[in-house]
């Protein structure tokens, strides 16, 4: 499929992503009762009982699936990283650790939590992005990495 038109506008890809990530979000506390945080379901996946495992691995291998399914049917946009291997293992640690002392990620605060009107997940999130612009400007502004 060719989505040629909506070109004129980066911004297009951001808003229907957003609304799928809200729809899905929105169908999994709805159908489930639960909230699609990321960190809480892997979280959950190592600790669970038997009969929790197997939505966990299901909803798991569908955030590995779905950029393959994307690209059986369209592009994929080009990926550059501009960070170095040693960069990224200490982000992926401060973000598993950022996780942990915030009972959650974005997806769980940011997504479902400020759709429910939760201060905490709205403090969260503002930790979350403030920590983030921080990050960025010292290492890109003052630092120069």
């Amino acid at each position: 499929m060719n989505l040629s038109y909506f070109t004129h506008s980066a911004y297009i890809y951001g808003l229907l992503g957003g609304l799928l990530i809200g729809i899905a979000a929105a169908m999994f506390v709805l159908l489930n009762g639960r909230i699609a945080g990321i960190s809480g379901i892997l979280a959950g996946l190592l600790q669970a009982g038997k009969g929790d495992k197997i939505w966990r691995i299901m909803f798991m291998l569908g955030l590995v699936a779905a950029p393959f399914a994307y690209q059986a049917a369209f592009d994929l946009p080009a990926v550059t990283i501009e960070a170095g291997t040693a960069q990224l293992l200490i982000a992926g640690l401060l973000v598993g650790l950022g996780t942990s002392y915030a009972s959650g990620c974005t997806s769980g605060h940011g997504v479902c939590g400020i759709s429910r009107g939760s201060m905490r997940s709205i403090a969260a999130t503002l930790a979350f992005m403030t920590a983030g612009f921080i990050t960025v400007y010292l290492t890109r502004h003052l630092l120069g990495l």
